[in-house]
């Protein structure tokens, strides 16, 4: 059971400090459609700013009740995973509500390092058990230490060919799923 989850806080900023980023639009589009085409069980965005979990509430409406449900059927079938919650630790209670077991957790990053798992060995774990797995993706420049240090995994970084690493979370997002679930 895989799970992804789009945190905006607590991420830090480009000069290091923990903030809030912002929901982006394209974000919530893209990551639903990625985590539906790569069958996840659930999307959940994470902001504790209750403007910016109503905006995303509101966009997320049009598509599962507005005009947008009967146009473009697919979105809508979508957007159905989406669930917007005001902390990480949410989330796994949720999912652990849900399941009925506490979810492993896995963070992702461009500066991780230490012990970090290779993504065939996600891959394998993912295939090998039914328990709730949490793949936490941050926004903003990378998730903070409160997190990423609790994680029960840490995922080796997307790495090109050269030294610049800095992808659209939407674009890792895209690679993560892809080289841990397809076939």
């Amino acid at each position: 059971m895989l799970y992804i989850v789009l945190l905006h806080y607590p991420v830090y900023n480009k000069d290091g400090r923990i903030v809030t980023t912002a929901i982006a639009n394209m974000d919530i589009h893209d990551i639903a459609r990625l985590a539906k085409t790569y069958e996840a069980r659930g999307f959940y965005i994470v902001n504790p700013i209750p403007e910016q979990r109503n905006l995303a509430q509101e966009i997320i409406g049009h598509w599962r009740e507005g005009y947008g449900a009967d146009y473009n059927k697919f979105r809508h079938t979508a957007f159905e995973l989406i669930k917007i919650k005001e902390s990480f630790q949410a989330v796994k209670d949720d999912i652990a509500e849900e399941s009925g077991f506490v979810p492993k957790t896995i963070v992702t990053g461009a500066k991780l390092s230490g012990d970090l798992i290779k993504f065939s060995e996600l891959k394998e774990m993912l295939q090998n058990s039914n328990l709730p797995h949490v793949l936490v993706f941050g926004t903003g420049s990378g998730i903070a230490g409160e997190v990423a240090n609790t994680a029960d995994y840490r995922l080796e970084p997307i790495k090109g060919p050269g030294d610049y690493n800095h992808l659209a979370v939407r674009s890792a997002v895209a690679i993560v799923l892809d080289r841990i679930v397809s076939v």
